[in-house]
């Protein structure tokens, strides 16, 4: 065999090994169970400018909130070539920061300031198919669903948010060292069934409007042995709630934009 024909199969055969390390480490970190602990900063602002209210802000809550997220991930050859299934459940429980008035005050915003409690719960499922784009990364397109609740304390009485969301997303990963996963994560979809029910009696319940939803993200994922992984990441969640029609008492619900950042750290076990 001539020297150039052996130059060529052996930078074939490093070419190839390099993809199967590089996309095994990939599917390993798809492949796990995991909990993590969260933190996000709650970003949620009213806005008047409707059915003679002044045009501003009205109230806003802002403050970090604390938690945990439970998930499954897996990436195998069931249905087709790197089929990939994703479940998750996260619950915040804490406490935000309250700025606005009293309804018929005529005060202007920020002349009431208070600390309530805030209670999310979130579900998602996802469906994908990876893709192998290199000897090192991986892009899995992915549809999801999801159901979003937030439950807003204020003094005397309660609200509780709640819509679900569909969207398409893809998830762009790469492994540069054995071991080592970095992922970025984006997600473009739409809100739907938005609504809101209180314990009041001037407005117990009302239909929201439904808006668009995105969410970006970035984590990294590092293998201390073949099972045990730690895992830490960072995503911003947007979306609204429209404004709600007027009820016989005269009160309704206004427009309102929501947006969370959200930190993790957790550890998984691979499978």
């Amino acid at each position: 065999m001539k020297r150039s024909n052996i130059s060529i199969l052996v930078v074939g055969l490093a070419f190839s090994c390099a993809v199967q390390a590089g996309t095994d480490d990939i599917k390993v970190a798809n492949n796990q169970i995991g909990f993590q602990m969260v933190s996000t900063n709650v970003d949620y602002a009213e806005t008047g400018g409707q059915n003679g209210a002044a045009a501003g802000l009205m109230d806003t809550e802002n403050g970090h909130v604390g938690g945990f997220s439970l998930w499954a991930r897996l990436m195998k050859d069931e249905y087709f070539k790197n089929s990939y299934f994703e479940i998750s459940y996260t619950r915040h429980s804490g406490n935000t920061k309250y700025l606005g008035s009293y309804i018929g005050s005529h005060q202007p915003y920020g002349s009431v300031e208070s600390s309530d409690s805030a209670t999310m719960n979130d579900y998602s499922v996802s469906f994908g198919k990876g893709f192998v784009l290199s000897s090192q990364v991986m892009l899995t397109p992915y549809l999801q669903l999801g159901h979003h609740q937030w439950d807003r304390g204020l003094g005397s009485y309660s609200e509780t948010y709640s819509n679900g969301y569909y969207g398409v997303g893809a998830m762009l990963q790469y492994s540069p060292v054995q071991k080592l996963v970095f992922t970025a994560n984006a997600l473009v979809g739409n809100t739907y069934s938005s609504n809101i029910d209180t314990t009041t009696a001037d407005l117990p319940s009302a239909n929201l409007g439904n808006s668009s939803l995105t969410r970006f993200g970035v984590a990294v994922d590092y293998a201390f042995n073949n099972r045990v992984h730690v895992n830490a990441g960072y995503d911003r969640t947007r979306f609204n709630y429209g404004i709600s029609g007027v009820n016989a008492y005269g009160y309704y619900e206004p427009n309102s934009s929501t947006a969370y950042n959200t930190f993790s750290v957790g550890l998984s076990y691979a499978f």
